[in-house]
């Protein structure tokens, strides 16, 4: 059996790198439309984006009013998961309501 001896021998290596990146986040937006009810934007926004009825009112109004209204900021995978979740509800429902994200 062969003997260990620390101070001989090959060194290893061992880099640990002391920062890590912070993943890119995305903006979710809700797009304005002439057809999608007032109401069911702000059921989506209560439903997908966990929104009280007045945070979910107030975009709801950026997105009449703007064009766009912002829903939140996440990582990618949960900002494409929103998004896909907003276009499955609006297809159920009969609206063409647009989803869309941003890298911030």
């Amino acid at each position: 059996m062969s003997e260990y001896h620390p101070d001989s021998g090959e060194e290893l290596d061992s880099e640990v790198r002391d920062e890590l990146d912070e993943p890119p986040m995305y903006s979710v937006l809700l797009l304005n439309d002439d057809y999608t009810t007032m109401e069911f934007v702000v059921q989506v926004l209560m439903f997908v984006f966990n929104k009280t009825t007045e945070e979910a009112t107030r975009i709801m109004m950026n997105v009449h009013n703007n064009g766009v209204g912002h829903c939140g900021t996440f990582t990618f995978e949960i900002a494409e998961t929103k998004v896909d979740m907003v276009h499955k509800l609006a297809r159920e429902n009969n609206f063409p309501l647009k989803c869309t994200m941003e890298r911030e």
